[in-house]
């Protein structure tokens, strides 16, 4: 399997759940995921935010209140299958964020209510993958009420309609009293069938030590799952300094894929902040080339070295 820095757009896009996730896997923690909100008008306008997070060095894109009932992608002229339309501009795999809402939980702030097209259930998890989108994310926006143990029953109820990537877990509390990390439920999501485990990334929430994150990626790498990080608590809009620093600190932990925000401006993380990730974790080479890959499209990139 052809690690990912090194797939061309027409690869990364025929690429099957498991296939991705070892493509992944073989960069060796390289690979960037930048968050965007669809509903909103996108930061240049005429163009989507991926497209921009795209340009700025990100080799996925995680679709933010992407609602599966009303297929809308702002900055996307109207088309019947946008996400499939998205793909083919940005040449890079493109998933949704689906949240497994628990009505029960033990609620730090009040409750936040959301469409049903955004929910993680049968009925959309089915259209997710009738819609194309090369993975899903199964976690929680701030407020909606989604626990731990609503994510471990939803990606059981996912691994039977949806044959992409599936990444599980939490970027921060998402309103309910309960820790955001701890090895139980990353063993829960790795049993129900998650492929990557989602945690927040460290100096992102409080308390969460590199110690603790370092010790649930050796157990995740040990169970045959990858290990995601998320920086999805408005730092994204931070210096570049401190996101260099996330960058290096969750790479020493061992995470595979390092995930940006959408709480930038209009919905995305600050481009700067994009690049400024990217170069840190796998340097200025790397991080052009995939920029160059945008406009090359499927233009040989097997490059020698590492």
């Amino acid at each position: 399997m052809k690690r990912l820095l090194n797939c061309t757009t027409s690869e990364m896009l025929v690429m099957n759940g498991e296939e991705l996730k070892q493509s992944i896997l073989a960069c060796e923690g390289r690979t960037v995921m930048t968050e965007t909100v669809v509903a909103i008008p996108p930061l240049l306008g005429d163009l989507t935010n991926a497209e921009l997070a795209v340009s700025f060095g990100s080799d996925m894109v995680l679709l933010n209140v992407f609602d599966c009932n009303n297929p809308v992608i702002n900055g996307l002229p109207e088309c019947d299958e946008p996400v499939k339309k998205l793909q083919e501009l940005i040449g890079r795999p493109v998933g949704c964020n689906l949240e497994p809402v628990d009505l029960d939980a033990d609620m730090l702030e009040e409750r936040q209510t959301i469409a049903s097209g955004r929910q993680a259930t049968a009925e959309t998890f089915k259209k997710a993958q009738e819609l194309g989108f090369n993975f899903i994310c199964l976690t929680g926006n701030p407020g909606v009420g989604v626990s731990n143990h609503s994510i471990a029953a939803a990606i059981k109820e996912a691994k039977k309609y949806f044959k992409g990537l599936i990444i599980a877990g939490k970027m921060h509390g998402a309103g309910v009293n309960e820790p955001v990390v701890d090895l139980e439920s990353i063993k829960e999501f790795i049993d129900a069938g998650a492929d990557v485990i989602l945690m927040p990334a460290v100096n992102t929430v409080p308390g969460l030590s590199e110690e603790t994150v370092t010790k649930a990626c050796e157990y995740i790498h040990a169970h045959n799952a990858l290990a995601l990080s998320a920086i999805g608590t408005s730092q994204e809009g931070a210096d570049t300094e401190t996101v260099r620093e996330i960058a290096i600190v969750n790479k020493r932990c061992g995470v595979d894929i390092q995930h940006i925000g959408d709480a930038g401006w209009c919905g995305m993380a600050l481009p700067e902040n994009i690049m400024t990730l990217s170069v840190a974790i796998r340097g200025k080479r790397w991080t052009y080339h995939k920029i160059c890959l945008l406009y090359t499209s499927d233009a040989a990139d097997d490059l020698i070295g590492v």
